[in-house]
Formats: structure tokens, sequence, C-alpha cells
């Protein structure tokens, strides 16, 4: 028989393909018709409505149970008119999962597989009923997105993925063996496994996240659009740390470390995002990139054999809120496609904690170019507290330290102002003869060396009576950045009215005391300048000091009136001891002419 022709053969497959169809619709009734899905911009305007998208979908027999399984679409028996794409998951609603531990309480939503809330179980906000610190501002996070929401290249597609209600799965590892949650609880004891995922058929999105027992915990991204990876980033928005604290907006900073140089980026140096399709970025390879306040961090580290890449920026508040200031965000993720693997330090920037990460992220904690001296001095304060339970009493010991060991160096001090103080007349001659005489002139020169004269039979060193003062210039500055620093003092209480040695004292009365207690101090040391303009300048010192010192750290004020309180006692011993000698052998000396 001859082969049939092209012709032939195309009109019997038509015919057999009508054959098969009408007897596949005579025994088979098609499926029900399937809503599309709902756009991005929908969802957008209304995050808190069901995602049209997760109709056709199907949830276990108890619809309060961890793990919520949205449905496959049906196969496309047929057709050409097939809504959904055989690939698509979609939650059937809306669910909050918690994931609780000693240390933190972290709560999930599935719109959008995003953190809702992340609550520090052992720190605690300035409430007057204290609650568990939440590191995310729910009033930012509702206008500007939330923690862990998805950053990727196409705007409509991001917005798609962040409005989606993701199928999760929840693994517990408790006691070492890894069981699937299937109870009605919504909170999972870490740790804990989670796997978040949601597609639309085309865009496909995976998060895995998981928690120890620490502060540390692994997470896993990967983006997919019809088969191919894409580039993303994980998104810390919402604001972050304790909103509550003083100038805490100012103390925000995004930062990364790249080739182990830690910088950081203050609001006014992150690029602002407005309407641009790509936020700004800083490629990789990091070491680290995060954000963070005063005292907590959120860190993301990449794996062993990731490239991290910091998509950073900062967003104002929007025009329909009562705020005006700007909220810090960034993202941490790959500008490369594939899939995407870090670790995430979400916690408080404990030295302690930071030293053993791997790599260390004790640069958080920023003590500047004084940190040779800061760490010592922080080490001293917390080995007094293994003794002494009250920071507030710690800081008081450790002035007490810190002024026994410079006593050494303020008896010379002392020496050098006694001899000042005795050569003071003779000087002040000196000064008197050549005063008519203009800077300029050569016989200023002469004045100079008869003065330097007087210094060297005197045996003084003009610059040894502010040795004490400029040995302990270091040590304010470094106090300074451990008291306003070291989270350990973070709602410290000392006694009374003080109730954070971190914060600067309400009633402004320690930061008083210190200028009262050094004015004392100025009136019972000997003065170096015999000029009364300088003697009134030195009168003024301390009420400067309260200018600059009032709006500091109550444990910095704490250990100034305390160093105060020392010196003042010193300087009674030294004055009984070793009074200052008599000046009549220089009353009546005459002036060395000209």
């Amino acid at each position: 028989m001859d082969e049939m022709s092209d012709q032939k053969r195309g009109i019997v497959f038509v015919i057999l393909a009508l054959i098969i169809l009408f007897v596949w619709q005579h025994f088979y009734k098609p499926a029900a018709p399937v809503t599309p899905p709902q756009s991005a911009q929908s969802s957008q305007q209304n995050p808190g409505a069901p995602a049209a998208g997760a109709a056709n979908t199907t949830q276990t027999a108890n619809s309060g149970s961890v793990t919520m399984a949205g449905s496959k679409a049906a196969g496309a028996s047929g057709g050409a008119n097939a809504a959904v794409n055989p690939t698509a998951a979609q939650a059937g609603a809306e669910q909050t999962l918690t994931v609780n531990s000693p240390l933190y309480t972290v709560e999930f939503s599935n719109r959008g597989a995003v953190v809702r809330s992340w609550k520090l179980n052992k720190y605690f906000d300035d409430q007057k009923t204290p609650q568990p610190l939440d590191l995310v501002n729910d009033s930012v996070a509702q206008q500007l997105g939330w923690p862990f929401s998805l950053v990727l290249g196409d705007a409509k597609q991001e917005a798609t993925a962040n409005a989606g209600l993701y199928e999760v799965k929840v693994t517990s590892v408790a006691g070492g063996l890894a069981t699937s949650v299937t109870s009605a609880a919504q909170t999972v004891q870490a740790p804990a496994e989670i796997e978040f995922h949601w597609s639309d058929g085309h865009l496909d999105v995976k998060k895995k996240i998981t928690f120890g027992d620490n502060y540390e915990l692994h997470i896993a991204l990967t983006v997919m659009q019809d088969g191919a990876t894409q580039p993303a980033a994980l998104a810390w928005r919402g604001g972050f740390g304790d909103k509550e604290a003083y100038n805490g907006a100012q103390n925000l900073n995004v930062f990364y470390n790249a080739e182990g140089k830690l910088n950081l980026l203050p609001v006014k140096k992150v690029g602002v995002s407005g309407n641009q399709a790509q936020p700004a970025i800083q490629y990789g390879p990091l070491a680290f990139a995060g954000i963070e306040d005063q005292f907590f961090t959120a860190t993301f580290i990449p794996e062993a054999t990731a490239n991290l890449s910091l998509w950073h920026w900062k967003q104002d508040y929007k025009p329909t809120s009562d705020k005006t200031d700007p909220e810090l965000q960034m993202a941490a993720g790959s500008t490369a496609p594939g899939p995407i693997a870090m670790r995430a330090y979400i916690g408080p920037k404990d030295l302690g904690i930071l030293e053993k990460m791997q790599p260390s992220l004790t640069g958080l904690v920023n003590f500047g170019w004084m940190e040779v001296i800061a760490k010592p001095l922080l080490w001293v304060l917390q080995t007094i507290h293994t003794k002494v339970p009250n920071w507030g009493w710690c800081i008081i010991l450790m002035t007490l330290v810190i002024n026994v060991a410079l006593f050494p160096l303020k008896m010379r001090g002392w020496r050098s102002m006694q001899k000042m103080q005795r050569a003071g007349p003779e000087i002040k001659q000196i000064q008197e003869k050549y005063k008519k005489y203009k800077m300029n002139d050569p016989r200023k020169a002469k004045m100079n060396e008869e003065v330097m004269a007087v210094y060297s039979r005197e045996g003084i060193n003009p610059l040894g009576s502010c040795l004490p003062m400029l040995a302990q210039l270091p040590i304010w500055w470094a106090l300074w950045r451990v008291l306003n620093g070291a989270i350990e003092l973070r709602h410290a209480p000392w006694l009374g009215w003080i109730h954070d040695l971190s914060a600067m004292d309400p009633y402004y009365i320690l930061p008083i005391a210190m200028a009262a207690l050094m004015f004392l101090t100025n009136r019972m040391t000997p003065q170096t300048t015999v000029d009364p303009a300088q003697q009134r300048m030195m009168s003024f010192m301390p009420l400067m000091m309260l200018f600059f010192f009032y709006r500091l750290s109550s444990g910095l004020n704490l250990y100034m009136s305390t160093s105060s309180i020392v010196a003042i006692a010193q300087q009674y011993y030294l004055n009984r001891t070793e009074p200052l000698p008599s000046r009549s052998k220089f009353k009546n000396k005459p002036a060395t002419s000209t």
C-alpha cells in the first residue's frame, strides 16, 4: 500500500482527535473554571485581603494546622482554556506561625513569608509595663514592608511575590530528631526548620529558615522565573531595633564588611529608593552585611561558598504618616542568578557572643580608635560585676581603681603645680617688665628666655601640671564609648532615679553634681597661672563640662562625679601633707633689668 501523503495524515489526525475529544467529554465532565490570579497592584493596595489566586486550593482537614498545604492546580486536561499552571503553589488562607525559644519569639505570616514580629525575650522596651523588645516597628512595616520580604530586579514581580500566600512546611528538631509538625498548634519550639513555597506557575519562590538554640539561623532562598534562577535578596524592612531609645533614629546604620574593613552607612549616606526600579547595590564578595542600632543588630553572613552583596537604601515615611523621619532598610543577597545560602545573627551586640561568630562580629560594638583602652575597661567592669551585681556600684569601684592607679601621676602633677605657684610672682614680674613690647619685638624673646631660666632653676616642667588631665582624657573618651555602647548597661539600674545607666539622667542630678564637685576641686587646687583672665576661664570650666555632659549617659556622669569626689579627697590629703611653700622670698625680689 502506498504511503499516505502529509495532507491525508493531517486529515486522519484531526478526525481521531475529534473522536477522542467527543468520547472524553461524554464520560468526563470538565473542571469548573478557575478565577485568575489577582494582580500584584491590587494585592499591594489591600495587603490584608486574601489573594484571588488562592482560589481553587485545598487546605488540610484541620484548618488550624501549622502545615498550610495549598493544592497544586489540577492537570490541564484539555486545554488551552486552563487558567492555572500545573506548577502553581499557593495556600488557601493567611495564617501565622510562631517560633519560640528562651532567647526570642518570632512571628511569621505566610502572606509574603515575612516576619511580623521579632521579640528578644531577655531584653525589654521602655513601656511602663516592660515587654520583650520587638526589633520590628510594625507601624512602619505596615507602610514600607516587613522583614524577610523579597527584593527582585523586577518591581512588579517583587510586589506579586511579597503579596502571595505561601505554603508552609514546618519540621521540629526537638531532641535531635526531625519530625514534621501537623498538629493544630501554630507555635513551634526551636530548633526547627520552616519552608515557605509559592509559585504562580512562572515565578517560583522558596525560602527555608533553620532556627537553632542561639541567635544564629540559616537561610536558603531560591527565586526562579520559568525554570531559570534569578538574582534576589532578602530585605530587613519595617524599621529596626529599640525605636523608643534616646536618639534611636540617629544611631541606626546599614553596614557591610568588605576586604576586612567595616563600613557604616548612616541615613545621610544611604541612597534614597524613591521610584527607582533598582536600589543601590554594594557588590560582593562581602564578609557580612546588615543593619544595627546602638545595642542590637541583624547581620547576614554568606555561607562558606556563597557570594553576598548588599542591596541598600533608605525610604521616607509615606505622606499619610504623621512622621517625617527617614527609615533605614537593607537587603542581603546575590546579584548573580542562583540559590542564595546565608546565615543571620539577629540579637544583641554582646561582645562575648559576637566574638564567637565566624567571622567575628566584635567590630559592631564600635569603640572607635580608643578600642585598645575601651576593651580592657569593659573587661575590668565585667570582672567586678562577677562579684557585685549592681552595675552602678561596679562603675564606682572601677573609678576608685582607676584613680588609685593614677595617683602617682597626680602626685607629680601636684608637685609641678606647687613649683609653678611658688614661681608665679617672679614670672609675673618678668611678664610685667616686657608687656609694653609687641609680640614681634625681638625683646619678647628675651622675656621667654628669662621665664625658661626660672623654670630651669626651680626644676619646673611647664606641662607637668597637665599630665594627670592628659592621662585621663583617653580614659574619659574610652569610658564614653564603653558606657554608651556596652549592652550590659542597657536598662541597668543604679539606685533611686537612675533606672538605665546607658541613658541620660532624667533629672540632670548627676551632671549638676559633677559640675559642682569639679568647681570645688578647682578651688582646692593650686593655680598654675597668675593671669586673671586665665583663672576666670578655669573657673568656668565646670560650667562648660556641664553643658557637654548633661546629655551623656548616666553611667559616664556617675564615673565623673565619683572621680571628682576622689579628687577632692586626694587634694585634701595633699594640701594637708604637702602644703604650699611660703612665697615671701619673692615678695621683694627685684625684676631683672633690660
